[in-house]
């Protein structure tokens, strides 16, 4: 069993916010005001979940915001997560660059030209991607990369191994 949580000691104009809080317009603040004042009476946070019909955790979590942050914790916050890592580290991102310089009938597809979402699919399939991304994600991995996306590409190869050479004699 864990240990019980409880809101500390609320000054005068915290109680006055909180129960100002219960007729607020917005869902949010009101069902936040309800759990902190019942935590206020010395309600449990199982016992309080349970009435609002949400999880204890959600409880604790709540009380948790406004035993650090005071009544600011009733504002509404990002909720993007804080720890949000790109699904293309800077290797995928080489691999993905090298997969676009192929041409997608390599990977059997009806078409030779590479879209945002094709270049997802087939990232995904090849391995690249631990799931399926979308085409911003691939366009975002790309930017990072210093290569613009702006329409469906169909870059120029040669299976000529001196190519790049030759080409590189050209645009110097």
């Amino acid at each position: 069993m864990r240990k019980p949580i409880f809101v500390r000691f609320l000054t005068e104009e915290e109680r006055q916010k909180l129960e100002s809080g219960l007729h607020s317009k917005e869902p949010f603040v009101a069902r936040r005001s309800q759990i902190l004042l019942a935590s206020s009476r010395g309600e449990r946070a199982p016992r309080i979940a349970e009435f609002m019909g949400c999880d204890d955790q959600t409880v604790r979590n709540i009380i948790v915001a406004f035993n650090e942050r005071g009544v600011a914790a009733l504002a509404m916050g990002s909720r993007r997560p804080k720890t949000a890592q790109p699904v293309f580290t800077a290797e995928r991102q080489e691999q993905l660059k090298a997969l676009l310089h192929r041409s997608p009938r390599d990977f059997g597809k009806g078409t030779s030209v590479w879209t945002l979402e094709l270049a997802a699919e087939v990232s995904f399939a090849e391995g690249i991607t631990p799931r399926l991304v979308s085409g911003d994600s691939v366009r975002l991995a790309l930017k990072r990369l210093k290569i613009s996306w702006k329409r469906a590409k169909h870059w120029i190869t040669s299976p000529d191994p001196a190519y790049e050479r030759k080409k590189s004699r050209v645009t110097d």
